[in-house]
């Protein structure tokens, strides 16, 4: 409803003006009145009515006047102005000042409504154009957005285009959201979703779709810490089913300080998406710190013959021996190989299928009286081919070689925890959880779990802190590495998390660690942007 205000000396005429129509029903409703020529600038300017209808000659300031000075301030709104014949002279100073609306007194009932009804038709036709150039101002944003991310500018933003659309901010993060249920049909949360309820005015956050994919542009130091506070706290607490970050995933690329980088930002995030095969199980996010970690140029493997023959044999060796320690020590040798090579998902599941039915015909050949229960070719071809993440194939395999145990012989299991023990001490800078090393060696999580706590005294996540913790206090007192490099150097891939856990284990920082032990402290903790130049295939 648009709103009306009214300004006359005549508190008689006032009444008359609120009375001689049916406002209500002409889409008004009146929101002040003045007496005087000065109180009325000053409730237009603060109300900002649709309309506002004022007598020409008023105490302290004529009404000509007030809308002159409301223009200037201004003030869009519509005005009619009332006057005596004999005032024409004043009428004829407003209508040369942009006022459309004269109107006599006494006034005539169908002439008022006659400039009603087409001051309501301005006003309509004032807010359909209004609301069509911010249609195109969003529209444009989201194309200069698109084509910021993408890299496909034209021309660089002006200082005066960053101010417009509202761009300006001291750092920038892309992140992309996907489905983490990759074959859900239930529509899943969005990460900008979660932002809007903080995102005021647009400050923190640009939200677009490239290529079918959800985007979220964090802007500012206080975006990018809510990126930060989100991560952090799925790390201390996992998803749980039916919270937001359960039916999501992210990937996220470097921190970048000017907006002619953003697309820097957004490269990293696209090329994580490739590396969702390779997550662990449960993993909801990755970051551009990953892509440190996977340098094809780095890997000592290739889908060669060599290798397929090589790993054949020593499975066959170490299932024969069931020698469960090295089977799997050589799976996780196997899927970390896997996971830096340049070769085609595709490939690498062909590879693993060879594997497998090369383990299967050798074992068959050796053990041919155990009717061992091998699930048919074309069954494993299927499932390991429908596999979406690389650590369900090796599960799998892992799963088989113990059946296959089973079925050859009588394995002892009165070491096995040793040999849980012996994998942790050995792994535990990488990203392991009890429930990914429980079936490895053969048992539920929850079993272990309890079989764990009882014979080391600890659960198991204490048992990787403490074995992370020490390790990082022999790293400190080298004094050969950053904080940041001795943080993803032990398994944590958050700086600010491992600060927490040195503090909570050892009662200080590191750097106060550091210092305590006579060393020197390094002046940062995190790495410089520019150290981020790996591509992946």
């Amino acid at each position: 409803m648009e709103t009306l205000f009214i300004a006359d000396d005549e508190a008689s005429i006032r009444e008359g003006l609120k009375y001689i129509a049916d406002w209500e029903t002409l889409g008004f409703r009146l929101c002040g009145e003045a007496s005087n020529g000065a109180d009325a600038l000053a409730q237009i300017l603060a109300l900002q009515p649709s309309l506002a209808m004022l007598d020409v000659r008023m105490p302290k300031m004529h009404g000509t006047e007030v809308i002159r000075r409301a223009r200037e301030a201004g003030y869009q709104g519509k005005c009619i102005i009332l006057s005596g014949y004999s005032d024409f002279k004043y009428a004829q100073e407003a209508i040369r000042g942009g006022v459309s609306y004269y109107l006599t007194k006494p006034l005539d009932e169908d002439e008022l409504y006659a400039v009603v009804d087409e001051v309501k038709a301005a006003l309509s036709a004032q807010r359909q154009h209004s609301s069509h150039v911010t249609a195109m101002k969003n529209k444009a944003k989201s194309v200069i957005l698109h084509e910021l991310i993408t890299d496909t500018l034209d021309t660089p933003l002006t200082p005066e285009d960053i101010e417009h659309y509202r761009l300006q901010a001291e750092a920038y993060q892309v992140v992309v959201c996907e489905d983490f249920h990759t074959h859900s049909a239930a529509a899943p949360y969005t990460f900008a979703e979660l932002l809007k309820v903080i995102n005021r005015e647009n400050t923190i956050f640009e939200h677009l779709s490239i290529d079918g994919r959800d985007i979220v542009l964090l802007k500012g130091s206080h975006g990018l810490s809510k990126l930060s506070d989100f991560l952090e706290h799925y790390e201390d607490h996992p998803p749980q089913e039916g919270s937001p970050m359960e039916s999501m995933f992210l990937t996220y690329g470097r921190p970048v300080y000017t907006l002619d980088e953003v697309h820097l930002s957004y490269e990293d995030a696209a090329r994580l998406l490739s590396r969702r095969f390779f997550c662990a199980q449960e993993q909801h996010a990755i970051g551009y710190e990953m892509l440190w970690h996977c340098s094809p140029a780095e890997s000592q493997m290739s889908l060669s013959e060599d290798t397929l023959t090589d790993f054949a044999e020593r499975f066959v060796g170490y299932i024969q021996a069931y020698n469960r320690r090295m089977t799997v020590e050589t799976l996780s040798e196997l899927e970390y190989g896997l996971s830096h090579i340049s070769d085609e998902i595709a490939e690498i599941k062909l590879f693993l299928t060879d594997l497998y039915l090369r383990i299967k015909e050798s074992m068959n050949r050796h053990y041919a009286s155990a009717e061992i229960p091998f699930l048919s070719n074309s069954t494993v071809i299927a499932y390991i081919g429908r596999r979406n993440y690389l650590y369900e194939i090796i599960k799998f395999l892992s799963e088989q070689f113990e059946m296959i145990m089973n079925a050859i012989g009588s394995p002892s299991r009165d070491t096995v925890l040793d040999d849980v023990l012996f994998y942790i001490d050995h792994n535990f800078q990488n990203n392991i959880k009890l429930e990914t090393i429980a079936p490895l060696f053969g048992y539920n999580s929850a079993y272990l779990g309890k079989i764990f706590s009882k014979t080391v005294g600890e659960n198991f996540n204490s048992y990787i802190d403490h074995k992370r913790i020490e390790l990082s206090k022999r790293l400190l007192l080298e004094n050969k590495l950053k904080v940041y490099e001795i943080a993803e150097q032990i398994g944590y891939k958050n700086v600010d998390y491992f600060h927490k856990k040195f503090r909570k284990y050892v009662g200080e920082s590191p750097a106060e660690f550091r210092k305590g032990n006579g060393l020197d402290t390094e002046s940062g903790k995190y790495p410089p942007p520019q150290k981020i130049t790996t591509e992946l295939s």
